[in-house]
Order: structure tokens, then sequence, then C-alpha cells
């Protein structure tokens, strides 16, 4: 069964070969069609089935179809009637290449009966193709010597179509140099080149540009472009000519090896590389050629060997000079050397070092290096003598026979001088006489004899209180002009105790840096100036060090508020009396307060604050006084009892505040003061003294003024002589002001010094204020007048006035801050208190 499986197989296909070979025999036949290439999808070819003559209506059953040989689906046919349209893109120059013939072939099959037939499609060229050259740019690179009716061949471009629409012409841009010659070859390419019609120049144009144009014979033309860009190449026409035909040069014979002789130059009219030259020495006259050498690039002659007078007394040397051109051009000259016969043996000094480093404590006569001397000649010539140079504390011994030892004269100090360059200058007799030198380097080494040094003795820093723990305050620097670790400086502070608590509880040193850091935050009214001192040591042996002094002036800020005194202190208010018969500016009361800060920070005023749906009060408080007074006359309507509310504030930033409440009770008539106010008659006496008193301080304020103003304006010119000379830290802008109080005023509650700082942030206020004994020390009184000074603290003073004075003497400002009591005057002037 499965033999006659196959066999029946291979029946049917040669049954089904014969049937074709028969219909192909009987259906022969070939249709041509034509299509541009590039058509638009669906574009129509021609109808298959009526050109081969077959029924449309029987297309469909005979199972008509088209068979394309190998190729893509470009073409397709329609099956119902028989119609070939463009499938696909179709690229003649991809399908194809150059070949001029190009056609696509198919196979039409219909069945009942069995029919093959050919078609041929052939695509026509059109002109979608520019012509394009190899690159944008070529280059050619053309002599200057070249002459006329010269030809430079050049790559064309190419046009992938074929035909007409691959058919070139070219054009040159217009040029007075070069015209473009065209020949047609018998493979019908054309050749390209550049004829050139006029000589070129390179110092005239060094370069020329032009533009070569491919044009092709299609509809539409097309163009393709190259850009020529032809560089003129410089011959090497001239030769290189020196300065001079004839060099000459005398010489020494001692003169050392490696000696500038001369320097021979020459030049060439050429560029680029044909005006580059290299040196050589042709020949020396007589023997010698290695006596001399000569610099190829520079020209320059020197010494390559040691001359003899005795050996040769004259040489004549012959140089040349070549370009690197094609062929190289050639330029001579002669150099004449004469040898001059001179004392040419010069002596030799030979050191040897001992004991280096020198310490700078070693004693005199401590040998530091030991020289000897010699030289070739003899006689005059062989006597050699020895100095030594800079003069120091060196000096040379002769011990034998050109035998010299180096020793130690004098004392050394490192910090002055830490190293000597001595040289070592050995003379001998000839004449001209010949020396040599050697030099000898001693370093000093260096002995811990420098303690570390503060610029200053004394430091002045001041802090803002209420300072975050551990903030850095100020820097002490010292120095040590020692070296390595003698030069090491470590701080420390020295201990000391501060009220009940030890210095290293406030303050900090960093050991390397000497930084000072404050460990916790410092207040103003705990402690106001702080002295210690900082001690820095170095690392020597045995360690030296120095101690220095510190002021830490701690500045006021406004961290207190005011305090008002009793009896007005209480929560519960005060009950004041007083009888509606008073006069206007009648004191009713007096507000007491006080500031535990200084300066602005403690300069206090008051305030009456108004009461919500009260009309006008008739009481007013004094800004600075405190006092309660009437404004108008009390009435009926004023009720019988009034509560006042005084707003206590300072001056400091930001403002700090209290407040104090008064009742003041109106009395109809005197009788009735009579019977209810004898348990207030201690506070209306002290009412009226305070009053009294007020009178009584403005008349003395009034002549004490005038008076010191008079005293103040003979002294100026005196207290300018003795003080010294300015300082910083005491700064006053601003015109001159002029401030007096007295015990009925804020002034006495705030016995503050005056610290008038200048941070160097931001302007200095003009802050008046009381002293305290604190003030830095006046120049140097006498014995009864620092006793007085001592018995009379001028912060305890009844009555202070402070008076500004700017004054312009001999073009300097002088500023000058003066206060008087009990007979003495004390003047803050240049930075110094004096006493008078």
């Amino acid at each position: 069964m499965g033999f006659s499986e196959r066999g029946g197989l291979r029946f049917r296909q040669l049954l089904l070969s014969f049937l074709l070979h028969t219909s192909w025999e009987v259906g022969s036949g070939q249709v041509h069609y034509s299509v541009p290439e590039e058509a638009k999808h669906g574009t129509f070819v021609g109808r298959i089935a009526q050109d081969l003559g077959l029924e449309v209506g029987e297309l469909v059953s005979r199972l008509f179809r088209v068979v394309s040989k190998g190729r893509m689906d470009y073409l397709e046919v329609n099956g119902q009637n028989g119609i070939l349209f463009v499938n696909s893109r179709i690229d003649r120059e991809e399908l194809c290449g150059r070949n001029p013939d190009c056609s696509i072939h198919l196979e039409v099959i219909v069945e009942k009966p069995l029919q093959v037939f050919h078609v041929e499609v052939e695509i026509k060229d059109i002109n979608d193709n520019a012509p394009a050259f190899p690159a944008t740019e070529q280059r050619l690179f053309i002599s200057e010597s070249k002459q006329p009716d010269s030809r430079f061949p050049l790559e064309g471009a190419l046009d992938a179509d074929i035909g007409v629409n691959s058919v070139l012409t070219y054009g040159l841009s217009p040029s007075q140099y070069f015209i473009l010659e065209t020949q047609t070859s018998s493979e019908r390419s054309k050749a390209l080149s550049l004829l050139l019609k006029k000589s070129l120049d390179r110092e005239d144009t060094p370069e020329i540009n032009l533009l070569l144009t491919a044009t092709d014979g299609g509809k539409p033309e097309l163009t393709g472009t190259v850009q020529l860009r032809i560089s003129v190449l410089d011959v090497n026409d001239n030769d290189p000519e020196f300065d001079q035909s004839e060099y000459k040069v005398k010489l020494l014979e001692n003169v050392a090896n490696g000696t500038f002789i001369v320097k021979v130059n020459a030049t060439d009219r050429d560029e680029g590389i044909n005006k580059v030259l290299k040196y050589s020495l042709r020949s020396i006259k007589p023997k010698g050629n290695d006596l001399f050498r000569l610099h190829e690039n520079t020209g320059e002659i020197r010494i390559n060997g040691n001359l003899d007078f005795e050996d040769n007394k004259f040489y004549e040397l012959q140089v040349e000079a070549t370009d690197m051109g094609t062929p190289p051009m050639v330029g001579h000259c002669r150099v004449l050397v004469e040898i001059l016969d001179i004392n040419d043996n010069a002596p030799e000094v030979t050191v040897t070092s001992l004991s280096l480093p020198v310490r700078e404590d070693a004693p005199q006569g401590t040998v530091i290096a030991l020289i000897s001397v010699s030289d070739l000649d003899s006689g005059a010539n062989g006597q050699v003598t020895c100095s030594l140079s800079p003069l120091g504390p060196f000096k040379l011994v002769s011990t034998f026979r050109n035998y010299y030892s180096l020793v130690l004269g004098s004392t050394l100090d490192r910090e002055i001088v830490p190293a000597y360059e001595l040289v070592v200058t050995a003379r001998d007799g000839g004449s001209p006489a010949l020396q040599a030198t050697a030099s000898v380097s001693v370093d000093i080494g260096d002995v811990n004899d420098n303690a570390p040094a503060f610029e200053q003795s004394l430091y002045t820093v001041f802090v803002k209180e209420n300072n975050p723990p551990g903030s850095h305050i100020f820097t002490v620097s010292a120095s040590d002009p020692d070296a390595q670790e003698n030069a090491l400086v470590s701080y420390s502070l020295v201990e000391r105790q501060v009220g009940e608590r030890p210095l290293s509880s406030y303050i900090s040193v960093h050991s390397e840096s000497g930084k000072l850091y404050a460990l916790q935050p410092l207040d103003h009214e705990e402690l106001e100036l702080l002295q210690f001192q900082v001690s820095a040591r170095d690392a020597g042996f045995p360690p030296l060090g120095s101690n220095v002094s510190l002021q830490v002036f701690v500045l006021d800020e406004n961290d207190n508020a005011p305090a008002v005194l009793p009896p007005h202190a209480g929560i519960s208010p005060v009950t004041e009396l007083v009888s509606q018969s008073v006069a206007v500016g009648h004191v009713v009361a007096k507000i007491r307060a006080v500031d535990a800060d200084s300066g602005y920070n403690a300069w206090l005023s008051y305030e009456l604050l108004p009461e919500v749906g009260v009309r006008r009060s008739p009481f007013r408080v004094g800004l600075y006084t405190g006092e309660i007074s009437t404004t108008r006359v009390l009435e009926e309507s004023d009720g019988p009892r009034n509560m006042l509310l005084i707003l206590v504030k300072d001056h400091g930033e930001p403002t700090m505040s209290a407040t104090a409440t008064v009742t003041v009770s109106l009395l109809e008539s005197g009788q009735d003061l009579q019977t209810s106010g004898m348990a207030r008659l201690p506070a209306v006496s002290s009412i009226v003294k305070g009053t009294t008193l007020v009178n009584v301080n403005v008349y003395l304020i009034i002549a004490i003024c005038s008076v010191s103003s008079l005293l103040v304006l003979s002294l100026l010119v005196y207290v300018a002589l003795r003080c010294s000379t300015p300082t910083q830290g005491i700064h006053g802008p601003g015109k001159p002001t002029l401030v007096c109080s007295n015990e009925a005023g804020n002034w006495p509650y705030s016995q503050q010094r005056l610290q008038k700082i200048c941070s160097g942030e931001g302007t200095v206020k003009n802050d008046l204020m009381a002293f305290s004994p604190n003030l830095p020390p006046c120049p140097p009184t006498s014995n009864r007048e620092e006793q007085e000074t001592k018995k009379e603290p001028l912060g305890k003073v009844s009555l202070v006035q402070f008076i500004y004075i700017d004054r312009i003497m001999k073009f300097k400002k002088y500023k000058m801050l003066c206060c008087f009591g009990a007979l003495k005057l004390q003047c803050l002037f240049l930075g110094k208190v004096c006493n008078f």
C-alpha cells in the first residue's frame, strides 16, 4: 500500500508538469507595460485580462491570479476586472541601481484550462536625484612655482539617475587665476580639472576659494556644489644670509667650559619651513673639532673643553646656515677666535663641614669647618691667600700651609640671623691674580631662650550680658621667635577665685588657638567686670612662659523691668487724700521706681494711662519725676474717688515697664481734711516736703551749672595738655548735651557707671549717667589727691552734672566728659579720668 501511494504521488507530479508544458505551449504570450518610478499607490498600469484576450466574467471562475518572480509586491492585480495597478513605492535606483534596463516580470496563471502568460513591466526613470560630490569641500595645495596652463584634476559629482537625468554639466565661479576644463572620455564620463591661466604669487594671494557647481539634464534641473579651497605653497627660492660674513672673538685661555663666545645670526626671506634655519660647524682649523660647540637652533657658539694658549693661539671656524626647504639652501660665514695667554690655573678650595648646625649658645672658638686650598701653578702664581666674607661672628684661622679653620668669633642669636651664607675666597699671586670661591652655609640651631610674648600687656574685652553658653568672646595670641617645639605656644588660665566661684567656671581658653569662651551666661547686675590672666607657655626645655591681663566688661542689656518702690509697690492701690480746694499744680503723690539695669536701660519715664469711658482726668504725672499733680481745679463732677494707673517704663530696647495704682480721694472741706486726714498726715507732709525740695534743687542746679560752665572753659586747655593721647572706646557723636538731676528725679536710684562702648556694631549712643567708683585709673597724682578720691566716691554725690564738650584745638577734636561733686572735679578726657 505504501508503495502505491508514493508511486501515485510521483505520477501526479509528472502529469502536472506535462499539462503546464502543454498549456504554456498553447497560451504562451507576452504583454509589456511601463510605469514611472515613485508612482503613487493605485496608479493604473494596464488591463491584463483584456490584453491577454481573457473574458472578464470568467476571471473568478478560472482562478485568475498574478505571481511575481522574486520581487516584492510592488504591483497588484484586481481579480474582478483584471486591471494591474501600483501597490507600493517603486525606487528604480534601489531596484536596479545604475542598470539602464529595469523591469518587473510577472506570471499570469488561469485554470480550466490551465494557461500561463508572461507580463513585463518596465520601470521608467525620473529625475529624483541631484548630483552629489563626495565631500562638501575639496582642498588643493599648489606651489607658487607652477607655470600657467598647468592642470589640477578635480573629483566630479555623481548622479544616481540614468539617461539624460544623469548627464552632468559643470560650472566654476569667476577667478583670475583658474578656469574649469572638462574632457569627455570614451566611456562617456567627464574628467574635470582646473587650468592655471596666470602665475600664482603666495605673498600676494596665499589662499583662493572657488565654488564648483554640477547640473544634471533632467527636468527640472537639479544641482550640487562643492567648495574648492586652494592653498598656495611657498617655494624655497632664497638663500640664508648672515649678518656678518666674518666674526672676530678674543678669548682668555682659562675661560670655563660652556662659556658663551659669540652668536651668529642668519635670516631667510622665505616663509614657513623654508625660513627655518639650522646652524652647523663645517670645519675648525687647525685641529680642535671638539673644543667648540654650536647650538643648531640659536647659533650660539660656546666652549666645549679647555683652551690652552700653549697648544694653539688661533682658531678658524666655518659656519653654515641651512634652511629646511626642498632643495635646501645654504649660507656661509667665518668665526675667527684668538686665544689670549693669562694666569690660567685658578686656586681650588675644598670645604669640610663640621658640627652643623651650630647651636646659638655655642662658645667662642668653636670650630665650624676645615678649609684647604691648592693651586697647580708654581711660584707666585701658586701662592694662595684666603679671606672670608661677609664680616660676622665667624673668622678664618690659618692652621698649616694652605689649611684654614672656620671658627666662631662672637656670640650667635638665631632669632636675629637664623643662617649665614659665607664665601671663602682664595686668591693667587699671579698677574692678574686668579681667585676661586666656595660657599659655606652655616645653619644656627635654636635654643629655647625666648618666652612667648603678647602684643599688649592688657586687653579690654566688652561682652554683652546674657550671652549663650560657650560663645567666643575674644582671642589672645602670643608669638615666640624660637623655632619648632620651642615656638609651639599653649594657653591656659591663671586660676583664681571670682567671688565664691573659681574663674574656670566663667571662662575657658583653647590651649592651641587662644580663643576665650564664656562657659555660662554673664549677668551685668551680678558681675560687671571680670579681671583675670592668661598664661602662654612654649614647649621647649625648659619651658618658658608669660602672662597677659584681661578685663572683661559685661555690657548691660535691658533685661530688668522697672520696680516701683513702697508705698506704691504693692498689688492693692494706695489711697491719697486731697482737698477739692487745692490749687492747680498741687502735688498729690510721688511714684518712685528703680531699674536694676544701667544707662538708657535704667532711665525711667512715667505716664498716666487714661481710663476708658472717662472724661479728661484732672491729674497728670511728671514724665521723669513721677509726681502726680493736678492740672485744673477739682470739681464735684470729678467724683469722690479717682483711680489712677501709672505706667513706669525704661528707655531700653525692647522697652520694659511696670505699673502702679493710686486711688485719689477728694475731701469736700478743710474740716473733713483735718478730721479724716490725721492718718494721712505723714504722707501730706512728705508731699509738701518733696515740693519744697524740688524748688530748692532747681535753684541749686541753675547756680552750679553756671559756675561749672565757667570753670570748665578755663580749665579746658590745661586738661588737654595733662591727659594722654586718644584711645578707642570713648565716643560721642552728636551735638553736646547738658543734663542735671537731683534727688527729686530718677538718677539717684540708678547708681551705674558710664559705659561708652564702641563695639563696631552700629552707632554709639550718647548715654549720660552717674559714675560708680569703678572708674578707669587717672594719670599719676599726689597721695593727697588719691586719698580725697577714695574718701568721696563719685557715684554717691548728691548732685551730678555732666557736660559734654566738643572743641577744635590745633585741628584736633578733643572730647571730654566731666562731673562735679563735693568741690571736686573729675573729667573723662580722651579715655583717661583726671582729678582736679
